[in-house]
């Protein structure tokens, strides 16, 4: 995929995610090379944009996303399909972390790593966890560590599952012996090398990561817990566990309402979280997208199955300041800057000079997705796809008709 030279965005009101007012944006080499007035300017292969009327805002980060598929849990029939890169522009997301979930067979690691190198190719940044629900985990190389130290993709082991009926039921010294070579992993390579941990509807909740830390020297700083807004009383135990220092991440896709869930959704969760004293700096928030969501009669049968949506983090992005009315900035935080600091990915999350090309334009009213840039390639101009994945067959081509 081919990107212009050079690309400029005119008088756009740009959220870093901080805000710095109206300014020019000029994009070079796939980067941000200047923010801030500029003249006109007469540099060869000149792209231009006008961003009145627009935010300009870093490029979505989602750290959940099961890029190769996922579920299984109702049969064979019940594996959910690959994800797009359609679905990925839809979103507003430039970076990506990929995962697998209960299925750790049929869906490998080689196959996630080759998925998330294509999707790569095709035009944004991805990444993935090594592992899946089950403990020891899945690995590649031969152990966690290694996978840390020798692939380049790899930046931490996830999603574990824990206090759910589906995890593979880790004792205490197994989670314990996992997170630490994780750690070390992580500190070798220079990469975060933390546990993405699935957190069921179990009664035991956070007990397993409290006692974690209880007993040993890791800092809570290698735990991402996910799903924390699965039922209120996970919530509540998620803000008391991120007071004291920890990470938590809020899961945008729900199951349907009919299903009986209690799921907190996105946005509300987020908003109780902060009003709970929860600093803005220790929430993230991911899709889940591609991921199962399958529901459960009180006896644990399986009754039925439901698909995430990447589309969902975007949607729970404009939910959280026209619904929940958080300031832009501070809403901002959990969708851009807040895993690129926790998963160490440099040069994300932020519009920085230096920084990669990844931004998005929205409406300034509506916060309707208008523009997607990743790598300084426009993958979307005015609510229209300029790319698509490499096998997709798409009817249309506008948000409005495949949101």
């Amino acid at each position: 995929m081919t990107h212009p030279a050079f690309l400029l965005i005119k008088q756009a009101d740009v959220h870093a995610p901080e805000a710095l007012g109206v300014q020019d944006l000029l994009v070079a080499g796939g980067r941000i090379a200047h923010i801030g007035p500029l003249p006109s300017l007469g540099l060869p292969g000149l792209e231009i944009i006008d961003g009145r009327g627009l935010l300009a805002l870093p490029g979505f980060i989602d750290g959940h996303v099961h890029i190769l598929g996922a579920g299984g849990e109702g049969g064979f029939a019940t594996r959910t399909p690959e994800l797009m890169l359609s679905e990925v522009i839809l979103a507003g997301v430039t970076t990506l972390v990929g995962c697998l979930g209960t299925d750790g067979i049929t869906r490998s690691l080689v196959g996630l790593l080759a998925k998330a190198r294509g999707l790569e190719e095709e035009g944004i940044t991805t990444w993935i966890y090594t592992g899946s629900y089950a403990v020891p985990a899945v690995n590649i190389t031969g152990c966690v560590e290694s996978d840390l130290l020798i692939i380049d993709k790899i930046l931490g082991v996830g999603e574990v599952a824990i206090s759910d009926h589906r995890s593979s039921q880790p004792t205490h010294e197994q989670l314990c012996q996992l997170v630490a070579e994780t750690r070390r992993g992580g500190m070798l390579s220079g990469k975060a090398g933390l546990v993405h941990f699935h957190m069921g509807d179990g009664p035991g909740g956070l007990a397993p990561l409290r006692r974690l830390l209880e007993e040993t020297e890791i800092p809570m700083t290698q735990l991402l817990p996910t799903h924390i807004n699965r039922n209120p009383d996970l919530l509540a135990e998620g803000g008391a566990y991120a007071r004291s220092g920890g990470l938590v991440d809020l899961t945008t896709s729900a199951p349907p309402a009919a299903s009986g869930t209690r799921q907190v959704p996105a946005s509300r969760a987020l908003k109780a979280l902060l009003e709970g004293g929860v600093p803005a700096e220790q929430v993230t928030m991911t899709s889940d997208g591609q991921g199962s969501l399958p529901e459960y009669d009180g006896g644990g049968a399986y009754t039925g199955m439901g698909v995430g949506r990447m589309r969902s983090l975007f949607d729970a992005f404009r939910e959280v300041v026209q619904v929940e009315g958080i300031e832009l900035s501070r809403a901002l935080l959990p969708f851009t800057a807040n895993p690129a600091r926790i998963l160490k990915l440099r040069g994300k999350g932020e519009l920085r000079p230096g920084h990669d090309a990844d931004l998005v334009l929205v409406d300034r009213d509506s916060l309707e997705l208008h523009t997607v840039i990743a790598k300084g390639r426009v993958l979307m101009l005015n609510g229209e796809l300029r790319a698509r994945g490499t096998f997709e067959r798409v009817p249309g081509t506008s948000v409005r008709e495949l949101v």
